[in-house]
């Protein structure tokens, strides 16, 4: 059975008096047994201490990305291994802010991928299309091809360890949101290529995301379409109330 599982994505925001001050009210306002499983992905430089302060909590914490190598002259980089010897399992891989902004190709991707499943990681792997291929009507194209050449190559077995998060990127910090019904649209169609190609138990089993400028008002209307199974959040996770707003949406 799938999980339902809301993450928050804080970017590029956030020095350690900040995270420090956000992680606080997150420990102080959430449940005891949240409806959903709850994931926060702070910057590099503020992970270890995420993971030791929420230690014991019900909060997961994820990396936003990482290398596909293992070491070597990457300057800036951080690799798999580096994260899990911090106590970081889980991380974020194909955000349409990386793909944009920093020319992540799906084949690149291929490779990350690879690397956290080799290292046991899990991963919320993102896709979606931009606002030219949804006007065009090539979002299930784009969709598609994204899945198939970044992920598909995967075995069976490491389902286990895959999370999918679909992004309309016209709808990421745009104050535009694709309708509850284009989200159920997309989640289908997705699900049915996980079928497709996997069987019908992993598609059925794999939980699927929707990022796209979800916030406390429209979460519960999105949430409760068949085939969405949670929010990848941006930033409306920066503000506990409205995060733990959208982590309860499932109620």
């Amino acid at each position: 059975m799938r999980k339902n599982i809301v993450a928050g994505n804080w970017k590029m925001n956030n020095d350690l008096a900040e995270t420090q001050e956000l992680i606080s009210h997150l420990k102080l306002q959430m449940v005891k047994q949240p409806t959903a499983e709850v994931y926060v992905a702070p910057s590099f430089v503020n992970l270890y201490n995420t993971f030791q302060s929420l230690k014991g909590t019900v909060i997961n914490v994820a990396a936003q990305n990482m290398h596909y190598a293992e070491n070597g002259a990457y300057t800036g980089e951080v690799s798999a291994k580096m994260l899990k010897s911090i106590g970081v399992n889980t991380v974020i891989l194909g955000h349409s802010e990386r793909r944009a902004l920093f020319n992540e190709t799906d084949e690149l991707l291929a490779k990350k991928v690879d690397a956290a499943l080799e290292n046991d990681m899990e991963i919320i792997f993102c896709f979606g299309e931009e606002l030219k291929d949804r006007k065009s009507e090539k979002h299930f194209e784009v969709v598609k091809k994204q899945l198939e050449n970044g992920l598909f190559h995967i075995s069976k077995d490491a389902w286990k360890n895959i999370i999918l998060a679909y992004e309309p990127v016209w709808a990421i910090g745009t104050g535009e949101t694709a309708s509850p019904e284009q989200a159920q649209e997309m989640h289908q169609y997705v699900r049915s290529l996980v079928e497709e190609k996997f069987g019908n138990e992993i598609a059925q089993n794999v939980s699927i995301l929707y990022g796209g400028s979800v916030k406390p008002g429209n979460a519960a209307e999105i949430f409760e379409k068949e085939d969405v199974d949670g929010g990848l959040i941006g930033g409306a996770s920066l503000n506990a109330i409205d995060f733990l707003t959208i982590v309860n949406a499932f109620n």
